[in-house]
C-alpha cells in the first residue's frame, strides 16, 4: 500500500517540455497528434480525456525514481469519474494490479556530438549523398508527397488504428511545435524520396520522431536523414538524441548499427479503476 503524502508539484508544463527525456513529455507533440489534455500529477504528466489517464512516469529529473513515480499515480488515481489509467515508466507502480496489463520495450539514444561510425555506414551515407540532397524546412515544407509517402508508409505496415491516425496529423504537429523540424531527401529530379522529424524542444535531449521512405528511395536514405536529425542536435546544443523505442528486431537493428544504446526502460501498465460499491443506501437514495 502507498504511504506517501501527494503534494502538488511545482514543475509546470512548459518545463517537462524543456527537460523531456522520452517524446510523451513533449507537450506540443501529444496535443498536435492526440487533442489530449495534460496536467501535472506530482512530478510526472499524465494526459486525459473522457474518463482515461495516460501517466508518462518518468518523473523530471529521477525518471527512475519509484517513490515520485508511486506519488504520481496515486494523485493521478484521486481523479475524478477515472474509468482507466495507463503508465509508462521505469518501474512497476505499486498500484497495478496483478491483472494490470503490462508490456515493456525500451528508449534508445546517441550521444551527441555523433561518434565516429563504422567504414560500411560511412560509405553508405557516401553512396546517398550522391543520390538524395536533405533540406530542413517547418510545416511549410510538408506537402502532399509528404503525405503520400505516409500513407504508404502505413499501408505497407502493421500499425495500430492508433498509430495510423498519429501518422496522420504529422502536418499539425509541425505546425504546432516550432521546434519540431522537417528533414525532406529528395532525388535529383526534385522528387521527396523519405523525410523525417527532428524535435528540439528539449534542451538536453534531441528527438528523431518520425522517419518514413519509399521503397524506390535510394540506399542509404535513411542513414542519411537519421545523420541531418543528429547533426540538428548538435548544431542546437543538445547532448543526446532519443531514438524512440526498438519496436521490433528490424527498428532494433537501424539503431544498434549506429551504435545506439539502451538508456531507459519503458514498460506499459494499464488497467481498469475499480470503484467502490456503494452502499445498500447510497444505491437506493442515489446519495
Amino acid at each position: 500500500m502507498v504511504t506517501k503524502t501527494t503534494s502538488k508539484s511545482n514543475i509546470g508544463l512548459a518545463q517537462i517540455t524543456a527537460g523531456a527525456i522520452t517524446p510523451d513529455q513533449l507537450i506540443p507533440y501529444v496535443k498536435a497528434v492526440s487533442g489530449l489534455d495534460s496536467k501535472m500529477f506530482g512530478n510526472c504528466v499524465g494526459h486525459y480525456c473522457e474518463g482515461q489517464i495516460v501517466l508518462i512516469g518518468f518523473p523530471m529529473g529521477k525518471p527512475r525514481d519509484k517513490e515520485d513515480l508511486d506519488a504520481a499515480v496515486e494523485e493521478a488515481l484521486q481523479t475524478k469519474n477515472l474509468q482507466h489509467i495507463t503508465v509508462l515508466c521505469a518501474e512497476k507502480p505499486s498500484q497495478a494490479p496483478e491483472n494490470a496489463t503490462v508490456s515493456e520495450d525500451a528508449y534508445w539514444s546517441l550521444p551527441l556530438p555523433l561518434p565516429p561510425c563504422k567504414q560500411k555506414l560511412r560509405n553508405m551515407l557516401t553512396r546517398a549523398k550522391r543520390d538524395i540532397d536533405i533540406a530542413e524546412s517547418g510545416a511549410e515544407g510538408y506537402t502532399q508527397e509528404h503525405e503520400a509517402i505516409a500513407r504508404d508508409f502505413c499501408s505497407r505496415r502493421k500499425l495500430e488504428a492508433g498509430m495510423i491516425h498519429i501518422f496522420h496529423q504529422l502536418k499539425n504537429y509541425l505546425k504546432e511545435s516550432t521546434e519540431a523540424r522537417l528533414f525532406s531527401a529528395r532525388t535529383k529530379d526534385g522528387k521527396v524520396a523519405a523525410f523525417a522529424i527532428g524535435d528540439y524542444s528539449s534542451f538536453n535531449t534531441a528527438f528523431y520522431m518520425f522517419a518514413c521512405r519509399l521503397p524506390s528511395a535510394p540506399p542509404g536514405t535513411a542513414d542519411a536523414l537519421l545523420e541531418a536529425v543528429a547533426k540538428g542536435g548538435e548544431e542546437r546544443g543538445h547532448s543526446q538524441l532519443n531514438l524512440g523505442l526498438a519496436v521490433n528486431a528490424g527498428i532494433g537493428f537501424f539503431k544498434k548499427k549506429w551504435g545506439a544504446e539502451f538508456f531507459l526502460p519503458c514498460y506499459e501498465y494499464g488497467w481498469d479503476v475499480q470503484k467502490e460499491k456503494k452502499s445498500l443506501f447510497a444505491r437506493l437514495f442515489g446519495a
